[in-house]
């Protein structure tokens, strides 16, 4: 069984930062793709960003281009997420999600988090 924990969320005020961590644990093969999604009140969940295994590619949805950034750490099966610039309309619980192979499985599986709420707010 593996798991994925997010940690940092909070309270910021508009235009402050704030870094988001996850870590993934148990019975750990690989580490794959690890993204970063986030669910507004009322809305669909959305894709924030993602890295490759390599962590030379990157992916950013439209509304955190040039704000977010998305970086890992294989050493350690972390991803973390740098917010800046933040903006009441990034308020949402962000989630972390994993394609982690396992020990025991050929096929990767894909992991959730509880998530972790932020809230951009004056």
């Amino acid at each position: 069984q593996v798991h994925v924990v997010e940690s940092g969320g909070g309270v910021v005020q508009p235009g402050g930062s704030l870094t988001l961590s996850c870590v993934a644990s148990g019975n750990i093969f690989r580490i794959y793709v690890m993204a970063w999604y986030r669910q507004a009140p009322g809305k669909q969940r959305e894709l924030v960003a993602t890295i490759t295994r390599d962590g030379i590619t990157t992916y950013y949805g439209n509304d955190v281009k040039g704000r977010f950034t998305i970086s890992r750490d294989n050493t350690k099966n972390t991803v973390s997420l740098q917010m800046n610039s933040l903006k009441p309309e990034d308020t949402a619980v962000y989630y972390c999600n994993a394609d982690i192979r396992s020990h025991t499985d050929i096929i990767p599986e894909d992991i959730w988090g509880q998530g972790t709420q932020v809230t951009v707010s004056s």
